[in-house]
């Protein structure tokens, strides 16, 4: 068979259980990362739901107060009693004062969140005051440190993901050609789109939009693509042989 009679539904069974297992690894990861997304930056301005305020505060930050401020107020909520976080709250609008670590704060810190901000990679050590006075600041939102490398995780390991996702779909059938090359090259575009956004939401507020846009573009494009793949190698070739025993 030549490479350019090669279609979804009649592709060798060893190349069909490839994209199908990859498919639905992919899938999986991609809801999975959905999750992930709604659990952190979903919960940024302290309600459930991803929204505007939740992408401003993520990215731009909240500059009327500090990122513990917003983080207790937000994703952190539900660590601690309200008065422990009022608390908190209150000593990181006087400016954090050091001599009141020692006495006071170094025990509330210990007792709400060292067990996980002392302990796990990656996240800031609340057991030392000057990783806390960092955090008392003003929440500028994220770093350019930061922005800098998720996105460029994010440009090299979705562009990957959605690679493969688009080559599979070239065998798809009945698929206007024209169809096909909007839908292969439309993740990649709302992908820059939405790496992207975050750099202007850094700078202006009022670029979050974009960041939503992006998200949907090429959610909804790669679901398309998988959807009309896996119903070509799955349920197409049943129905043909249903179809031939009748």
């Amino acid at each position: 068979m030549k490479f350019s009679e090669l279609t979804l539904p009649t592709l060798p069974r060893p190349v069909k259980a490839l994209f199908i297992g990859y498919l639905l690894a992919v899938g999986l990861g991609l809801c999975v990362a959905g999750m992930q997304i709604m659990l952190t930056h979903g919960m940024a301005d302290g309600k459930s739901g991803l929204s505007l305020d939740d992408i401003v505060y993520s990215y731009y930050g909240h500059r009327d107060g500090s990122t513990i401020e917003s983080k207790l107020n937000g994703s952190m909520k539900e660590m601690a009693e309200p008065e422990v976080r009022l608390d908190i709250i209150k000593w990181a609008r006087n400016g954090a004062p050091e001599s009141e670590w020692e006495p006071h704060f170094k025990g509330v810190f210990g007792q709400y969140c060292v067990m996980c901000h002392s302990t796990m990679p990656g996240i800031p050590d609340f057991s030392k005051y000057e990783e806390v006075k960092k955090l008392a600041e003003v929440d500028t939102g994220a770093s350019v440190p930061s922005l800098t490398r998720v996105s460029h995780i994010h440009l090299f390991g979705i562009s990957f993901i959605f690679f493969f996702m688009g080559l599979i779909f070239c065998f798809a059938v009945g698929v206007p050609e024209w169809l096909k090359v909007l839908a292969i090259s439309t993740p990649f575009v709302f992908l820059i789109v939405d790496v992207l956004s975050w750099w202007l939401t850094k700078w202006s507020p009022g670029f979050a939009w974009l960041t939503i846009i992006g998200g949907v573009g090429y959610s909804l494009a790669s679901t398309f693509m998988w959807v009309v793949s896996m119903y070509q190698m799955v349920i197409m070739p049943c129905r043909a042989r249903e179809s031939g025993a009748q």
